[in-house]
Order: structure tokens, then sequence, then C-alpha cells
């Protein structure tokens, strides 16, 4: 009688997350102290309705707890339902380029059903950005490949839906309401 032969199961490999969680100084978009007790990281689109709500929710908490709280924003363009956030998206980063990602953040979500080309200079403009730089960059598609980053990390994270919130490392379900993110922020305040 010959030896069974084993089957094995092929190995899948499953990425290590925990660094997805982690503010990464060289490729995110950070406001707030390293040293703040709450780090919230957000996968978003710009042209995404919820991520408008949600823009107005994190604003307030960053008005209230400015130095208690580390944001970080991540590009989640969905691409199928919102033709125009990926090409925002890249815009942004331009921006963040120039020192201005936060102000251009702003206007974006502000602005959410205009994000065509046109628009997107429009706002470059208003801002103060080196236009002949955007220009440059937005041709060329620099920052198209971080937003792909962007969007590769947040598919390992597994997000179905947006936006996709982490505080401190933990996944808030805002699918029910925003108040869920305000709670989470509020007990990782009390706990740290």
């Amino acid at each position: 009688m010959y030896p069974r032969s084993r089957t094995r199961t092929p190995m899948i490999a499953i990425p290590n997350i925990e660094p997805l969680l982690v503010p990464d100084e060289s490729t995110d978009h950070i406001t707030g102290p390293a040293s703040a007790k709450v780090s919230i990281i957000e996968y978003g689109d710009f042209e995404c309705p919820s991520c408008g709500q949600a823009h107005a929710t994190m604003k307030t908490i960053l008005k209230h707890s400015s130095h208690q709280v580390r944001f970080v924003f991540r590009h989640y363009p969905q691409v199928e339902a919102h033709s125009h956030a990926e090409l925002a998206a890249e815009a942004a980063d331009a921006a963040g380029a120039q020192g201005r990602f936060w102000p251009f953040y702003d206007v974006l979500f502000e602005h959410q059903r205009h994000l065509t080309e046109k628009h997107l200079r429009q706002y470059a403009q208003q801002i103060g950005l080196d236009l002949e730089r955007y220009d440059y960059e937005m041709n060329d598609h620099v920052y198209l490949q971080r937003v792909h980053e962007h969007s590769k990390g947040g598919k390992q994270l597994g997000i179905r839906s947006m936006p996709a919130f982490y505080v401190n490392g933990t996944f808030t379900d805002v699918s029910f309401g925003l108040q869920h993110l305000e709670e989470s922020v509020e007990r990782a305040r009390l706990v740290g």
C-alpha cells in the first residue's frame, strides 16, 4: 500500500493591516498634534454625500477638541458611483504638495456637487495655489498613484461603505448616524 498523499490547502496571504491604522507622516494628510489622545483616520470620497455630512461633524469635533484629536484623511474615491471623486482626490494632493491640503479639503466638501476639472482649477486659484505647478501636476497625474495607494489600504481593511472611520485603530460604524463617531471620540478621550 502506498502512502496517502496529502493535499495541502493553499496558504492565503492575509495582509498585515496594523500599519494601516497608524498615521503615516510621509503619505497621510494629518492635522492635530502627534501627542493627541485620540487619533481618527477617515477613508473618504469628496463626491460622496455621506462624506460631506461627516465633514461637518469632523469640523465640530476638531473645533471642540483640537488639542486632543489628531485627524487623518485618506482617499477612497468610489469611481463607479462618483465620476469626479478620483480627480478631486488628485487635486487635493496637488494642493497638499503646496501646503494647502486642508483649505482645499474644506472647499471640496463645501462644493461637492461641482467637482469638474474646471471647478477644481477655480478652487485651486481661490485658495492661492501656484496654478502653473497645479496644472502641470494635474496634467501628468502626479498624485494618482498615492490616491490608488490610499484606496488599496482601504480595500485591505475591508471597507465597504463611505465614510469609514477608525478611532484609535478601532473601526467606528457610522452607517446608522454620525453620533457614533462623536461617542467613540468621547470614549477615547476619557480612556486616553
